[in-house]
């Protein structure tokens, strides 16, 4: 319980005092409950008795009449406020939870995989919201009731006594055996969720390449197989469950049986005098007795609810409690002293679940207004290596500098407005060509004038004047209404509209044709001029012009100079150009 006790307590005063407002209605209710035995009571003592009026019977009848009306209506009002409750939990949990999704590193979302937060954010927090929405008043009903109950018949009747403490005991076995067995099963329920959603998510993502490859049967039987595990799970927890239903109904009504047939030879064997008063005992015990019983049972319906909240709470614990490694600083532009430069002092990174170093001992820096490129074969660290300037992850030894700050120290707002980073794989949103150039948040106003700047700088003003509704056009969720060409060019006029002091294009050109990445080279040569540029590039075409071209191979600086300084001085290089270009050509 300390996992779903740690999530409550992130409920406001408004919230607390709502729970307050949701006891005293339920309080209510359970005083209007059983005062309805008393009155019932009365009224069987009056038809047993001679001479009783009519009136009295109708009299007792009202008042039996208004407490089922007062025990409805106090418990439609302590719903409401509990509905309130649970309602207000579910929206700032999920809220805390999507912040703190927003602010973990890359790391740490592939450490929990995004399928597992997609259900941590929904299915999780609901399992929580219907706990409180039904426990705030079950857990306050159920044992008020039972307490209340067996106070007043307490000491009534011994045997009547001893059978109720008997049932009772019953059903504490029953519920005890029951979530014992079914406890474990829930953290199993909820990983499978967690491995479906993986599946679907795949499964859609990658929809082409499963039909090109005519992989539908082998990706329907490995969805099958989870979602078989899943159903049998919650099928074995269903059946354990669907026990306990029948079971406390044939406690209950056995111990209806029990009191009348005890009660039955007790008006037997007593004085005529003493029969009625028996008779009238054994309605309000058997009354109270079902109330002891449904207190029962209703905990029984919480007992089904809280292994599973648990298990969630725990979830979503484990993610909020998740330290974040890349944290925010506090230095803004405002302390800034330089402008455009971006140096590396003896930098080294490994990933936190690796044991090698990817990049090591890199040193450079680059100058205001420099165009600097860097080249390698697939996988020797350069995406690594940029990624470290907008602090996707943050280095594992040296330091990053921009405009001469400390890129640890920087507030990630003030940093992400110096920096214009366009990523190798291009991301569109669900909107409109507009939401997406203007997308995000910077210091200045990007009206339609920037936007259609943009557009013509990155060579996407061709396909955008062809769409319906020109910048107003849809842009589909991944941009599978647009190429990956169309894509790329949107992606950098995303960037170009920022007009950050340094741009950084990661493999950015590579699914442009090269009569389209020349002519977006030189028209952001020409917008950029006075911006700093860092290229990661393949095609030796792109960087031959580049001020600076960095070598990288295995994770180190192997080559550092212009085009024509490297085809003489480094290996790798000269190696990497001739597998492209004839020596006529280069």
């Amino acid at each position: 319980m300390k996992e779903i006790q740690k999530l409550f307590k992130n409920l406001d005063k408004k919230d607390f005092l709502f729970m307050i407002i949701t006891s005293l209605f339920v309080l209510i209710n359970v005083y209007f409950e059983l005062k309805m035995p008393d009155y019932m009571s009365e009224i069987t003592r009056l038809v047993e008795t001679e001479g009783s009026e009519m009136n009295d019977i109708i009299h007792n009848g009202g008042f039996m009449l208004l407490c089922a009306l007062g025990s409805m209506g106090s418990m439609i009002v302590a719903s409401l406020f509990a509905a309130k409750v649970a309602a207000d939990f579910s929206k700032n949990t999920r809220k805390a939870l999507f912040d703190k999704v927003e602010n973990l590193s890359i790391h740490e979302v592939k450490k929990f995989k995004t399928s597992s937060l997609v259900t941590r954010t929904t299915n999780d927090i609901t399992q929580l919201q219907m706990l409180l929405a039904m426990g705030s008043v079950l857990l306050i009903k159920a044992p008020v009731t039972a307490i209340w109950a067996l106070i007043k018949i307490l000491n009534k009747n011994v045997t009547w006594t001893i059978i109720v403490g008997a049932f009772v005991i019953v059903i504490l076995v029953i519920l005890g055996t029951i979530t014992s067995i079914v406890f474990p099963k829930f953290d199993v329920v909820q990983k499978l969720t967690d491995r479906v959603n993986e599946l679907t998510r795949e499964n859609l993502i990658g929809i082409r390449v499963i039909r090109a490859f005519n992989a539908e049967n082998y990706q329907e039987n490995k969805f099958n197989d989870t979602n078989d595990k899943l159903t049998k799970t919650q099928l074995f927890i269903q059946k354990m469950f669907s026990i306990m239903n029948p079971v406390m109904y044939l406690v209950m009504y056995g111990l209806t049986l029990f009191i009348y047939y005890f009660g039955a030879n007790m008006i037997n064997s007593a004085a005529l005098t003493n029969k009625l008063s028996i008779f009238s005992d054994m309605v309000v015990f058997s009354s109270y007795g079902m109330q002891v019983i449904m207190s029962f049972l209703m905990l029984a319906m919480i007992y089904t609810m809280i292994p599973r909240a648990r298990v969630s709470a725990s979830r979503i614990n484990e993610v909020l409690e998740t330290d974040i490694s890349v944290k925010n600083g506090t230095k803004t532009i405002d302390d800034v002293k330089e402008h455009g430069t971006v140096e590396f002092k003896d930098v080294s990174f490994k990933y936190p679940d690796g044991q090698d170093y990817v990049i090591k001992d890199i040193n450079f820096k680059v100058n205001k207004g420099e165009i600097v490129a860097f080249i390698g074969a697939t996988g020797c660290g350069k995406t690594t290596l940029i990624n470290l300037i907008p602090r996707l992850y943050d280095t594992s030894k040296g330091s990053v500098y921009v405009d001469g700050i400390n890129v640890k120290d920087y507030n990630f707002y003030h940093l992400n407005n110096i920096v214009g980073y366009v990523p190798q794989k291009a991301i569109m949103f669900d909107g409109t060509v507009k939401s997406n150039i203007s997308f995000g948040s910077c210091n200045k106003v990007i009206d339609d004038k920037k936007i259609n700047e943009a557009i013509r700088v990155s060579q996407a003003e061709e396909f955008v004047s062809k769409m319906d509704k020109g910048i107003n056009s849809h842009i589909a969720r991944g941009g599978t209404n647009v190429s990956g060409g169309q894509k790329q060019r949107l992606s950098i006029a995303r960037a170009v509209a920022r007009d950050p002091e340094i741009y950084i294009f990661d493999d950015t050109f590579s699914a442009l044709d090269y009569k389209t990445d020349s002519e977006l080279r030189k028209e952001l040569k020409k917008y950029t001029k006075g911006a700093t540029t860092l290229i990661v590039a393949q095609r030796i075409g792109t960087i031959m012009n580049a001020d600076k071209i960095i070598v990288i191979d295995n994770g180190k600086c192997v080559g550092m100079g212009t085009h024509k300084e490297l085809m003489k001085t480094c290996e790798v290089y000269k190696q990497i150009a001739l597998s492209q270009l004839s020596k006529e050509e280069l």
